[in-house]
Parts: structure tokens; sequence; C-alpha cells
């Protein structure tokens, strides 16, 4: 059974993230950011929206998300996948403007910290990209505030001793540069110490002022130890309030696995300092130890596609095969590639991140899958089968009048669509509309197949479900019998909204499903993608049959056979248009020509 998208939104986290809808074909057509990721999708399938956000959600066949760790680096990922996938929901801005650097002009005998829009071969560091100006900004002015780090426009060391110290120093914002009292050597001391800040090395930088403080506290310098234990304190609180990742990144693969029912391999690409893909693997629980499977999952990954081996590959579990590994993939791509399993700082966050998108996908899976089980196991309850119904088998019959009679077979395996196994029958023997004579052919040659072993039709069903009440049943049941074959057969019976409501075995006995609100939706289900199945074959025989017959009028090519069958859909409705209908759509002469050869006589 394939849940409904409201069910698979309320699995989500309450954790921050981008959520990626799709459509039917599986192309991305919008890109949404969310504090809560859980909150934010769900809403989607609830309520009213207004017209361009209910056109969007009636397209959405289904959405995967990728959780993150705080709202700025889902702002910073919304940009790029959108940038990179130009979904037709989303806006989509001309000028395709890259988030911003932070300069380091490290040559300057003071240097600076500033922002600048793109990197440049200027001797200068840069750092990022980080998310927008704003936030780049706001960067800067924190590490200057817990550094003490002059925020004014004087430039140093020429407007030293030029003057008074500004509010800033007054306020100890800033450690008073231009006063003299502080030399070139502290200034460079914390440039550096703002470089392992944006670099996401707060934790390093803490442990070696953290050591200078203890220093000074011993050697009775109480003065200094204060003001380092205070720069201490304000980098982390730094650290807490803008948990700053910086994403200067390059080619690399952050590879999450986690265990549990189904263990789950999530591979986080990164680019350009951005994250532009994340590739999921389900598998049964690996016999090997994490490290072992890890390096098994590599190895059969990046043999796929020699293109997509990245620079550097982060990884949760050492490996002894890890130097084996990174010659293996070096010789394959022809350059050197890197296995790191990173300890802390920024690429053990991004890290987590993969470990974490892992298991929260495998928590989505085991929830639909224990779900889905216990459907089945209601449904074997209900029906008194004797076993769970593994395979599911279900049939609808399309009719156009006494013609183009078809049938439909769909197969849900524990549940869940097995589009690969759908069958379609044309049924040319029926001459006459009788969905009885229809359904005892359609079941007659579906088994017939089976008893030649036909590979396509070789698995016996544990249920069959026929759309339609008793007599459909029993003429299912009576095709079976004669083959001398059996299996639990029953009928789909509808309510007036062309709901099923109730399942009917063949000797008429009802057993009522209204009253559970997941079989119901889970039987309800069957019968409308059997019934669409059906409906889609018979559209696709119709529409055969009436180019077959636009294929005999002079003048009529591909495209005007193609208007015509998207106008009329039916060889009667097209010779029932009149000449000033057909020239609305065609050219005087094409619409004359179709008119005339239907008209003949007249």
């Amino acid at each position: 059974m394939t849940e409904t998208l409201s069910e698979k939104a309320n699995k989500l986290p309450l954790l921050p993230g981008v959520y990626i809808m799709k459509d039917a074909s599986g192309q991305i057509i919008y890109i949404g950011k969310a504090k809560k990721l859980k909150n934010r999708v769900s809403s989607y399938f609830h309520g009213e929206h207004e017209s361009k956000v209910a056109a969007m959600v009636s397209k959405v066949a289904d959405f995967d998300v990728i959780i993150v760790s705080s709202e700025f680096e889902a702002l910073v990922l919304e940009n790029s996948l959108i940038k990179q996938h130009k979904p037709h929901y989303n806006i989509l801005l001309k000028d395709d403007k890259a988030y911003p650097f932070i300069r380091v002009d490290i040559k300057s005998a003071y240097p600076n910290i500033s922002i600048s829009q793109k990197s440049r071969e200027d001797g200068a560091l840069y750092l990022g990209p980080y998310g927008g100006r704003k936030n780049s900004r706001s960067i800067i002015e924190e590490i200057k505030k817990a550094l003490l780090l002059p925020d004014c426009s004087r430039k140093f060391p020429r407007d030293i001793g030029s003057g008074r110290p500004c509010l800033n120093f007054h306020m100890k914002k800033c450690a008073g540069w231009c006063t003299g009292v502080l030399d070139q050597k502290e200034y460079r001391s914390r440039i550096d110490q703002a470089v392992k800040i944006l670099q996401g090395k707060t934790e390093v930088l803490l442990e070696e002022l953290e050591s200078s403080m203890e220093e000074e506290a011993d050697g009775l310098n109480f003065e200094k130890a204060a003001e380092l234990r205070d720069r201490i304190k304000l980098i982390k609180l730094l650290a807490n309030r803008q948990r700053v990742l910086s994403l200067h990144y390059s080619d690399l693969d952050a590879i999450g696995f986690a265990r549990g029912y189904k263990s789950c391999f999530t591979v986080l690409s990164y680019n350009d300092g951005k994250l532009v893909d994340k590739h999921t693997e389900m598998t049964d629980e690996p016999v090997e130890s994490d490290a072992d499977a890890v390096s098994s999952f590599i190895s059969q990954y990046y043999t796929s596609d020699d293109a997509g081996i990245p620079k550097t590959i982060l990884i949760d579990h050492e490996s002894d095969s890890r130097t084996e590994l990174e010659r293996f993939l070096s010789e394959r791509c022809g350059r050197n590639v890197e296995i790191v399993c990173p300890k802390r700082g920024d690429r053990r966050r991004l890290l987590e991140y993969a470990v974490l998108n892992s298991e929260e996908e495998i928590k989505r899976i085991v929830s639909a899958e224990n779900r889905i089980l216990r459907i089945l196991q209601e449904l074997q309850k209900k029906l008194a089968l004797d076993d769970i119904p593994h395979r599911i088998e279900a049939y609808d019959i399309s009719n156009l009048g006494s013609s183009g009679i078809v049938a439909a077979m769909t197969v849900f395996k524990d549940g869940k669509k097995s589009r690969k196994d759908y069958r379609k029958f044309r049924l040319r023997e029926q001459q006459l509309q009788n969905d009885l004579e229809s359904i005892y052919s359609c079941i007659s040659r579906r088994f017939n197949e089976y008893l030649k072993k036909e590979h396509s039709f070789a698995e016996m069903p544990d249920l069959i479900l026929i759309d339609g009440g008793t007599e459909q049943t029993s003429a299912a049941v009576s095709a079976m019998q004669e083959l001398g074959l059996e299996t639990n057969v029953f009928g789909m019976v509808k309510d007036d909204r062309h709901r099923t409501r109730a399942l009917v075995t063949p000797l008429g006995q009802e057993v009522d499903i209204a009253g559970d609100r997941e079989l119901f939706s889970f039987i309800g289900n069957i019968q409308e993608e059997t019934h669409r199945s059906a409906i889609d074959y018979q559209k696709k025989i119709r529409n055969e049959q009436f180019a077959s017959v636009l294929d005999e009028i002079p003048g009529i090519g591909a495209k005007r056979k193609s208007l015509l069958i998207d106008r009329y859909r039916t060889v009667k409705a097209v010779k029932s248009a009149s000449l000033d209908e057909l020239k609305e759509l065609l050219p005087a002469d094409a619409a004359a020509s179709v008119y005339n050869y239907f008209h003949k006589e007249s």
C-alpha cells in the first residue's frame, strides 16, 4: 500500500530542512524550506489554499526532504537547489546572484574583515559562501564584538594615537586599537581567532584560549586571565547563537549510515560550498560491522559512475580497508580521493546530518511498513483468510459501447503497488457489453497463462478483488474452478459516491470495511488504481482506433490528427461536428477534407 501524502508528512520530524515536491513523472515542481518540516509540509495537504498553491498541491505525487541543523542552512540549501533544478512553482530570479563570501585581507599589517560578492585571486583569504549579505554582516559584527576588534572607519596603523577612542571602547565593544595600547602582534592574533571561528574551528580555539587563561592565572596575571575568560564566554555565546557552518567545501560527499528494522545509507553531496544532492539507499540489516558495511557500500556505490567520485568522502567509522579504498577510487577516476573520518568541527557536523537523515528515513519506512502490516492483518481477520494476503490482484472491466472492451489487472505486494506486474487484456472475443462474460474471459486468460507456467503470470495471488458485486465475483470463481484452481475471491461493492463500501463473497455475504478507516482507505485505493488502469487502457485503444480512421483522410498529418483526438475524443464526436466548428480547429482545406470524409453520401 502507498501511504497518502498527508500521512507521510505527519511522520516527518519537527526539525529544520528543505522539502522537495515532485509530480507523477518525478519532476521537481517546488522546493521550500521549513523551521519544522512536519508542520510546514503537512499544511499543504490540509485545508484550502490560494489558487497557485492549490494548483501546485494538485500536481504533487510525492515529496522528499533533506534535514539540516538550522534555518540558516535550510535557507542556503533551498537557494542552491532552486538554482540547480529551477522548479516551475518557485520564484526564479534572472540575476543568478551567489551568496557572498567573507574576505580577510591577510596581506595587510592590520587585516580587515569585509564582505565580497565573489572570491578573487588577490592574495586575500575568502571564507564562505554565507547566507546573504544581511547574515554575513551579522556574522562579522558578532565576531568583532566577541574579539573586541575595531568596527569603525579608522585605518591602522595610520590612525593610531590620532584621536580619542570612540564610544565602542568605553562600552567595551572594542579593545581600543587606536590608542596603541595593544600592538600589531595581538591584532593579528585576534584576526587568526576570527578566521578559526569562520572556519568552524571554534572548539579548537576555545581549548587554546582556556589553556592561555590558565597560564595567565598561574602567573598571577589575573587581569589578563579575566579578559580571556570574558572573551571565551563571548565566543561560546557566539557559537551557540550563530552555529555558523562554513560552506567552503568543494566536491565532497558525507555518508551517513544507520541501523534499525531496516538499514539506510544517505549520501549528501556538496559542491562549490553547496549541498547539491541527496541519495538514500535502504538495505536489509548487513551482517558486517558498521565499518565494513560502509566500506562495502562505497565500493559498490562509486563504481557505478566514475564521474560521480568526489575528491573527499566523509565516513563515520574507521575502516581497515580505507587505504585500499582510496587507491581503488583514485585509480578509477584518475585523481587523488581522500576518505576521512572526522571527529570534530564542520566536517563532523556534515557527517552527523547525513546520519540523522538516515535515521529519519528508517523511522519513516518502519512506521509505514508496520502500518501496512496492521492493515493486512486486519484484512486477513475480516475475510477469515488462512494467511496474510501478501499478493493481491484486482480486476476491472472498461467498455466503450459494444466495442473496445478491455480489462485491467493491478497487483499489490505486501500492500504496495507492483506496477511491473500490472497486466492489461483486450477482450476482442466479446462482441456485446457484458461484464460477467468479460470477467470470466479475463480470469480464464490470466490463469491459463499461470497453468502454462508463463513467467509474467507465474505467481498465484493470495487474494483476488473484483470491481463489482456478487455476480461478477461468482463469474471469476467459476472461471477458476473450470481450470481446477482455487483462491480467495471477493467483490468490491461501491456506494453512491463510487467508493468501495464493502467486500462481498461469491454467495452474496457482505463484509463491512467502512468502520475501519485505514482498511477502508486501503481497499479504496486499490479500487481507484484498478479503475484508473482500465480507463487509461480504454483511452489508449480508443485513440488508436480514432487515429486509424483519421489516417485515411487526405491532408491530416500527425499534428492535425492529435488536435482532432484531443478535441473530439471519439469518431462519433468528430462526425457530428459542423464544418464551421472544424474550421475553428483546422485550416479551411483540412477542415473541409475531414467534413467531406464523414459526410460522403450527403
